[in-house]
């Protein structure tokens, strides 16, 4: 779009907006945001707006607090949700340092290194997430219960999908925002929905994310209920998954596919799939950065465990669709929805860069369901499982100097920090299963 300053001050006082969200994520992915009066809006639009960044997760101490937000003027979007007293806008914004540098805590920034990196190759990633969700009734009290709103399964329609209406007001409010919807059905799970839209250039996509993120949540509790992007909330059914779709383009050009190459895929894209197999150990701690994304990533419920790679199965960890032309595309099935997209997107596009620039080769690829083979079967076979465990991917992680070099010292050490300090709360907990299989025992 090429926003000035001038068209988004007439575009503002045009839609009489009244009040602007400056928006911005910390490195645990939580969208964040100063709210100005319109009368402020020069200031912002000038990078004058300040916020403490001691008071937000992973950013820095308190004698380094003051931050200032700069707008990405081509994210100025009306909030569709328009109170009484005038309309809302939004624009996403970078961190800056007071001194006019980048803050290198900002996972926008992070991603936009990964995105340079790429540049530098002459490269451009498109990304396309499919990022499900569970919608839950809540309580006298609005508090989220367990409860799911239906029995549904996959693609089932009204009267058994009773989130069919909250999900059509998702969709529209999406598409009222400048989202292209591609499809929306109920998922495999009771309560459980997936709404995909269509793929863009990687910072586009993160801000995409963290948009529908915030617009379903809003969406749902208009409608009554909870939406929760948490991986795994029930036991014994389907988890939430962010299953994500990358290319490679070089101006109109998709570098993935190349019609004499083997499998119609180029070395490029081969070589691609071998750079996310050998870092998914080590990425796998921001693609599923909490406690509860290793509930999700265990045999059984169509989540990837296993490092391989397939053009047939979904029991890989990536996956080839069969579309080619335009449409080649690469599909990495672990991520969960509860990531930071900015960080996510960043060490996908990190883990495949380093697998072009060596020239990895993949092994073959594995098109018999793997869940169906025996550990001794995998191991012949050298397919490795991901981490089983929070720590034990953050181990991988600090292992891995590639992955580490995008996300840089800063957002590393932040995130190293806050994720062992969730860990060891998680491990020193007694949770229900242990005193239900073991007060009565011993």
């Amino acid at each position: 779009m090429g926003y000035t300053n001038e068209d988004i001050l007439h575009l503002a006082e045009e839609m009489q907006v009244k009040f602007v969200r400056m928006q911005f994520t910390d490195i645990l992915g939580t969208l964040k945001n100063v709210s100005i009066p319109v009368s402020q809006l020069p200031k912002a639009l000038a990078g004058e707006i300040q916020f403490d960044g001691s008071s937000i997760e992973g950013f820095v101490r308190i004698e380094e607090s003051d931050m200032n937000l700069r707008p990405d003027l081509d994210t100025f979007m009306l909030l569709p949700w328009k109170p009484k007293d005038g309309a809302v806008a939004r624009l996403i914004c970078d961190v800056y340092n007071p001194d006019g540098t980048p803050f290198v805590g900002c996972p926008r920034g992070v991603l936009r290194k990964a995105i340079a990196e790429a540049a530098e190759m002459g490269y451009f990633m498109n990304a396309g997430p499919e990022a499900e969700f569970f919608l839950f009734h809540t309580d006298a009290d609005g508090r989220p219960t367990l409860t799911t709103h239906d029995m549904a399964s996959y693609f089932d329609m009204t009267p058994v999908d009773l989130g069919e209406n909250a999900r059509r007001d998702m969709v529209m409010t999406l598409t009222e925002m400048g989202f292209e919807i591609e499809a929306s059905h109920h998922e495999v799970a009771p309560g459980q929905h997936e709404i995909d839209f269509k793929y863009s250039d990687a910072l586009t996509t993160a801000d995409s994310l963290m948009t529908f993120r915030f617009v379903v949540r809003t969406v749902a509790q208009r409608h009554g209920l909870h939406a929760s992007f948490m991986p795994k909330p029930i036991y014994g059914i389907n988890g939430s998954g962010m299953h994500t779709h990358i290319s490679l383009f070089r101006g109109e050009e998709n570098i993935f596919y190349d019609p004499q190459g083997k499998y119609e895929m180029s070395k490029e894209a081969l070589s691609f799939i071998a750079g996310l197999l050998e870092h998914a150990p080590a990425f796998t701690a921001i693609t599923n950065p909490t406690v509860n994304s290793y509930k999700r990533l265990v045999p059984g419920y169509e989540a990837p465990v296993y490092i391989a790679w397939s053009q047939r199965n979904r029991s890989p960890l990536v996956r080839i669709p069969s579309r080619r032309g335009l449409g080649t595309r690469v599909e990495l099935r672990s991520p969960d929805p509860s990531c930071n997209p900015y960080l996510a997107l960043a060490v996908m596009l990190k883990a495949g860069l380093d697998g072009i620039k060596r020239g990895l080769i993949p092994p073959d690829p594995e098109d018999r369901n793997i869940y169906a083979m025996t550990s001794e079967e995998r191991a012949n076979r050298n397919i490795f499982s991901l981490p089983a465990s929070l720590e034990e991917a953050l181990r991988e992680l600090e292992k891995d100097p590639v992955i580490l070099e995008v996300l840089g010292e800063h957002v590393w050490d932040r995130f190293k920090t806050a994720k062992m300090i969730e860990w060891n709360s998680y491990r020193t907990c007694v949770h229900p299963w242990e005193v239900e299989r073991y007060l009565g025992t011993f």
